[in-house]
């Protein structure tokens, strides 16, 4: 396997049809901005082996299936930490966050099966993925895949 495939081997958010994953709750400050412009950029940088990977593209979600096997797919205490659905807001006091976590751990052991109701699924579809990798004295290597129709076209970018 060459070096680019070994690092997509390494992110599971990658469906088999090319789609890239994600699940923030629809109702965070992610979920809201991608219902007002759903249109997303991921980087996946990896100092040790020098090199990153750019994907930009639409963004829509994948569906209440999809989201739920998501949510299921995840550990007990990962469920738990998401159940409250409050992501990015405002923490006054951790105290209630504890208190949360507690109530969350306490529905999830009375209902295995229970999804949090804005667990949402995300997939974006790569328009452009551009490929950097680190190079003596700077001489980086950076090519940039755009999506024209079914092709994609590659084209060599300035370091």
């Amino acid at each position: 396997m060459g070096p680019v495939r070994d690092l997509l081997a390494a992110i599971p958010a990658v469906t088999a049809d090319g789609a890239w994953c994600f699940s923030p709750g629809s109702a965070s400050r992610q979920g809201r901005e991608l219902r007002v412009n759903p249109h997303a950029a991921l980087a996946f940088y990896w100092p040790q082996r020098g090199r990153q990977i750019r994907v930009r593209g639409p963004v829509a979600p994948a569906g209440a299936g999809p989201s739920a096997a998501d949510f299921l797919a995840r550990s007990p205490r990962a469920r738990a930490e998401s159940l409250p659905g409050r992501q990015s807001e405002v923490l006054a006091d951790p105290a209630e966050a504890r208190t949360a976590l507690r109530a969350a751990r306490e529905r999830l052991a009375a209902d295995p099966d229970l999804v949090a109701a804005d667990w949402t699924l995300y997939a974006l579809t790569a328009d452009e993925v551009e490929f950097w990798q680190a190079g003596e004295q700077h001489r980086h290597t950076r090519l940039r895949y755009e999506r024209a129709g079914a092709a994609w076209t590659i084209v060599r970018l300035w370091p």
